[in-house]
């Protein structure tokens, strides 16, 4: 994930903002989840990319994946709507309480930008509903150019998605987040449709770190920066998800992703243990065949 890469992050102020005091009005509507349902893992599984991961000799690399962790952030899909026995396939190939989290195809975040895009949208959820019950929660990733001048596409798009699909949404144009009427009018619609609004933590983007839940499932995308920092940054992130889980928090959802990615089972092995340190959760903690700071 090139996204928001820096040259040095030792010169970047990684410290969590605030919270946005709507945050915590819609999380006081929900009784404390003990434990809250977690989902951590990677953006990708091949075994190219997660070097020291995979054992030697591993054959299917998502079978052994799904045995590490129990989701996966699916990149993939935004590149091609993969044909429905693919999805049919990963669906077997993983265990009962696997999840997916697949990113909208690009034909229909970027090309179509969420308009006069029912026929790919409908070729798109159909293939990938072969996920079955595993098919947790599909995301939207917005084009950078994609600014509030837009705002009139999202409720008609919102509007024709399944009823049993509540997708979360990624806003990379900063003006959702620094012009605060136009901020206040999408947090409303997301609200109004239970639409998630995605956490992007990466170095060269901290305008994106919008710290407003819109439903009480934190979903977070979270890009380390090779450096000693990202540790640290993963702890900020524990105490942070502390605090919103005693408010009513009741699903996370984190995905960690890395310039270079051989370090992203790694680090989501660190905030595993510390996740099910101090929210009573019991996940594997993924076992490294070569562990390595990398730092």
């Amino acid at each position: 994930m090139k996204f928001g890469k820096v040259d040095d992050p030792g010169n970047i102020d990684f410290s969590l903002p605030p919270d946005h005091p709507g945050t915590k009005v819609l999380l006081s509507k929900y009784k404390k989840a003990i434990p809250p349902k977690l989902y951590v893992g990677c953006a990708k599984w091949n075994k190219a990319d997660l070097k020291g991961f995979y054992p030697r000799g591993t054959k299917d690399e998502l079978t052994y994946y799904a045995t590490q962790f129990n989701s996966i952030e699916l990149n993939a899909t935004f590149y091609r709507i993969f044909p429905a026995d693919t999805f049919s396939g990963w669906y077997e190939k993983t265990p009962e309480n696997f999840r997916f989290f697949p990113k909208f195809f690009q034909g229909i975040s970027h090309w179509k930008r969420l308009q006069d895009c029912e026929e790919t949208l409908n070729e798109y959820i159909l293939n990938s509903s072969n996920l079955q019950e595993k098919l947790e929660m599909p995301f939207v990733q917005l084009p950078d150019n994609f600014a509030p001048k837009n705002m009139d596409r999202l409720e008609p798009f919102f509007k024709i998605l399944p009823k049993d699909i509540k997708p979360a949404i990624e806003f990379r144009h900063t003006d959702w987040f620094n012009d605060k009427k136009m901020s206040e009018e999408l947090y409303h619609i997301l609200e109004k449709y239970s639409i998630t609004n995605v956490i992007v933590d990466t170095a060269g983007r901290r305008d994106l770190l919008h710290m407003r839940l819109t439903t009480p499932t934190a979903f977070i995308r979270y890009n380390g920066a090779n450096h000693p920092s990202d540790y640290t940054r993963l702890n900020d992130w524990i105490d942070r998800l502390e605090e919103w889980i005693d408010q009513g928090l009741q699903n996370i959802y984190f995905f960690v992703h890395q310039n270079i990615e051989k370090a992203s089972p790694l680090l989501s092995a660190h905030f595993i243990k510390k996740a099910n340190e101090r929210f009573g959760t019991n996940l594997h903690i993924p076992n490294m065949d070569n562990p390595d700071t990398l730092f």
